[in-house]
């Protein structure tokens, strides 16, 4: 499965939205806390299409859900310009959605460094945005698996929509390494498996320091060789040797060739496999109105891929740590 029509649950998903404290930035564990208790009240269909998306994921890589409760769009505030959100903002339906089908699937986490350590990120354009930023807007956001450089690098990238971009020309491209490993020759999969690359960082990562070089080691492919996890980043995996180039290279085109478009909607959320996944986003152009595109981000962590070490809750920050 990867689209779930949830129109017909929108009722039920409103009522557990209703049950969570109002200002949800005020004591964001204790929000995310309820939020726990509200997904295990989900609708039995829902319930277990996460539950199989977070056993086993699918080919694909993502799940789509669409039709969940959201404000109609004059009932919206302006879409943000700033960030983080405001402390006092209350909440909205599409950010008790990833509250929700976030605690089923594991732990909401923020990283120090990025977007002032806040949990829920707004995601929308911003004039001049840096063209690895998620804020561009009128340039290609390159294919990437999210913060594969970081040590805590999170298992899901959950996407959750309030407002389209006008003119709906928005995409966010998805490449499972699934449907592309079987493009990649016997060797050049024996070449990328379990062998760490070097890989430079986000701007929010780096420090302060404009350009720190590859300071981080990632695996392209790793894990099950049969069904390996994938470690891609186009702008900022840096092979040396041309061996390791050619490599990558063929699994860039691979990827290519497998990935899918999801034209985000409002009601819409997005689940990203981010550990056999990498994606992207369309440009498209923004009319600086208040009614611009308008996504909700959160990480989720779990307990694969030696994510956690115990004892962490969700809402928890952590610092970088670079994968070597």
């Amino acid at each position: 499965m990867t689209v779930l029509d949830c129109s017909a649950y929108s009722a039920d998903l409103t009522v557990l939205a209703g049950r969570l404290p109002r200002i949800p930035r005020r004591d964001l564990h204790g929000f995310l806390a309820a939020a726990r208790t509200a997904a295990t009240e989900l609708p039995a269909p829902l319930a277990a299409a996460l539950d199989d998306f977070r056993s086993d994921g699918n080919q694909n890589g993502y799940l789509l859900l669409r039709g969940l409760p959201v404000e109609d769009d004059d009932a919206l505030p302006r879409t943000p310009d700033s960030t983080p959100a405001p402390v006092r903002r209350t909440l909205l339906n599409q950010e008790a959605m990833l509250a929700i089908v976030g605690r089923r699937l594991g732990l909401h986490t923020g990283y120090r460094e990025l977007r002032a350590a806040s949990v829920f990120h707004d995601v929308y354009p911003s004039p001049g945005a840096h063209f690895l930023s998620s804020e561009t807007s009128e340039t290609l956001l390159e294919f990437h698996t999210e913060m594969a450089y970081h040590v805590r690098q999170p298992n899901y990238v959950l996407l959750a929509c309030s407002r389209a971009d006008h003119e709906r020309k928005a995409a966010t491209l998805v490449a499972s390494v699934r449907k592309a490993l079987s493009l990649l020759p016997d060797d050049v999969r024996a070449r990328l498996f379990e062998r760490p690359l070097p890989c430079c960082v986000d701007v929010a990562f780096r420090g302060g320091v404009a350009d720190p070089g590859a300071i981080a080691d990632v695996k392209p492919l790793y894990g099950d060789p049969r069904d390996p996890f994938l470690g891609y980043d186009r702008e900022l995996l840096a092979p040396k040797e041309p061996a390791d180039v050619e490599a990558v290279d063929v699994l860039s085109k691979a990827l290519d060739e497998v990935r899918e478009a999801v034209f985000l909607v409002p009601g819409d959320v997005l689940i990203v496999d981010n550990f056999r996944t990498t994606h992207a986003r369309t440009p498209f152009v923004p009319r600086w109105d208040g009614k611009d595109r308008w996504l909700h981000r959160v990480y989720i962590r779990t307990d694969r891929g030696s994510q956690l070490s115990g004892g962490e809750r969700a809402g928890d920050v952590v610092d970088f740590v670079p994968r070597h």
